[in-house]
């Protein structure tokens, strides 16, 4: 992980940065294969026995995909949501499961540990799997006897697998129905209530991929019906962990190459007691799915962290931008609350406060910035958030780059207010044009865009050669090209349908003059 003790010399003492290397980085991982042993055995596996399991994983997946075929063949997609499958179609499913069982048996996971005891359907309607750390927990839910997943609706359409999925009777999550939280929650509660004889429901509470690390927050929905849920924790004890799959690390295909060039692969699952919820926890969908972490937390012997799936967007998005630290945006956001920085200015208010910094280039000083932002220069946190964007230890940074950086990440949705804001801030005495300098500065805080494709676009939108661009110029010039009127487009199409939520801009961190 890279941490800001990285930033700081010897002497440097400050309370927060002693509570720095207790920040988790559940969202990189990395994988060592530098050892001459694990090359070789790459060479050697990947000659002589990866297109042997690569021919078997494809036949147990065609087979599955034949069984599981027949067995929905006739049944609309209303029958597999208003009633379980009986009869015939439970063995075949049984079968189908049995396949997928041996896809990863030819992948090299030839044993799995199974701990504790699986509950029933009635015992517990849900069952909650975590870490979750990669597309193998797959395993786990087939080894669990295939019960219905909570998937995104898309996964529908994936070939091969979407029938898979589609055989566990499963509950989709449409995410461009604003409606399919609430029927998602209905839908779980309709089966745990039901006479018949619904297979239990399988989520990934934490809705996100990590390294194992840690757990961080889990999502509350599949916890606000309200019924026991029984946990159960998954563990990976490769030496070489090439399963591990998170939004920083090696790519899906290079994962899965290395994983089958392993002599073999271990998977233990541990079904823990069914957990049955008080009544304050059945009132408070929340602390329910927060008890219910700890509980898998301990059994694993690893901390849990309050970290989201909007983390894990933000440190993307930091790793886009080339932040010092890929946890930097993480980090940026716990030093925001612990200053008690406000956003609660509209955008004049904004540039009047900062208006100087537009005149100048932006460089600013630490005892710039404490003034700035209305936060004594003592204060060991504002530190630690000006060494963030010190980007190459000059004690100076641009102040401009701070401000588009968090109207980026604070709305993501609203890019062209993001331009339109940066085009503002890097106009150096306010004349309503920038020049091909400014312009690389304000793409590249805002857009992430190179010198080199910021000086050609500065070109094409210049046709008079005046030397310099306005924002209204630059829009005509992106309005033309797909690359970039995608921007405009979106948002012009979020105001036409009313989704857009406010005109007014999200200042960034900082007090007000009123504070």
């Amino acid at each position: 992980m890279c941490n800001m003790t990285e930033r700081r010399g010897e002497d440097d003492k400050a309370p927060l940065i002693q509570e720095t290397p207790q920040l988790l980085n559940p969202f990189v991982h990395r994988v060592d294969i530098s050892s001459t042993y694990d090359k070789f055995k790459l060479v050697f596996m990947s000659v002589l026995v990866v297109p042997i399991r690569v021919l078997g994983i494809i036949l147990c997946m065609l087979f599955a995909y034949l069984f599981a075929s027949a067995g929905l063949y006739g049944v609309t997609k209303e029958e597999l949501r208003e009633k379980p499958m009986s009869g015939w179609r439970r063995w075949v499913k049984n079968s189908v499961a049995q396949w997928v069982r041996w896809v990863f048996t030819a992948g090299g996971f030839h044993w799995v540990k199974v701990k504790g005891q699986p509950a029933t359907p009635r015992q517990a309607p849900v069952i909650a799997m975590a870490p979750h750390s990669t597309y193998f927990d797959a395993l786990a839910v087939v080894v669990a006897g295939a019960p219905s997943v909570v998937a995104k609706g898309e996964v529908e359409g994936v070939p091969f697998f979407g029938k898979y999925i589609n055989y566990t009777q499963p509950v989709y999550v449409w995410r461009e129905d604003p409606n399919s939280r609430q029927n998602t929650i209905q839908e779980i509660k309709r089966r745990a209530t039901s006479e018949q004889n619904w297979p239990q429901v399988v989520i990934f509470p934490e809705g996100t991929c990590t390294n194992r690390s840690c757990l961080i927050t889990f999502k509350p929905g599949a916890f606000y019906p309200g019924v026991p849920i029984q946990p159960v924790v998954i563990r990976y004890n490769n030496r070489v962990d090439s399963l591990t799959w998170t939004w920083d690390g090696p790519g899906a295909l290079k994962m899965l190459w290395i994983t089958l060039c392993q002599f073999h692969n271990n998977c233990e699952i541990e079904y823990l007691p069914v957990y049955t919820p008080s009544e304050e926890e059945k009132n408070d969908a929340k602390l329910y799915a927060h008890n219910v972490r700890q509980v898998m937390a301990d059994a694993l012997g690893i901390p849990v962290a309050d970290y989201t799936y909007d983390d894990c967007r933000l440190m993307h998005k930091a790793k886009l931008k080339n932040l010092p630290c890929q946890t930097g945006l993480i980090e940026f956001q716990k030093l925001r609350h612990r200053l008690g920085l406000n956003l609660k200015n509209v955008e004049e208010e904004l540039m009047s406060q900062y208006a100087d910094i537009a005149i100048s280039d932006g460089q600013i000083t630490l005892s710039d910035f404490s003034k700035y932002l209305g936060i004594p220069e003592s204060e060991p946190a504002l530190v630690d958030l000006f060494k963030l964007y010190d980007k190459d230890n000059s004690n100076t940074i641009d102040f401009r780059e701070y401000l588009v950086g968090y109207c980026q990440y604070a709305k993501p949705a609203n890019t062209e207010e993001t331009l339109r804001w940066a085009f503002k801030l890097f106009d150096r005495g306010g004349k309503g044009h920038i020049t091909d300098s400014d312009l690389e500065k304000a793409l590249k805080a805002s857009l992430d865009i190179t010198t080199e494709e910021a000086s050609r676009i500065f070109k094409q939108t210049d046709l008079d050669n005046k030397g310099y661009i306005t924002y209204d110029d630059f829009k005509d010039h992106a309005m033309r090209k797909p690359e970039y009127a995608k921007i405009f487009l979106t948002y012009q199409e979020s105001i036409k349908n009313g989704t857009r939520v406010s005109k007014v801009h999200l200042p960034p961190p900082g007090k007000t003059k009123a504070d």
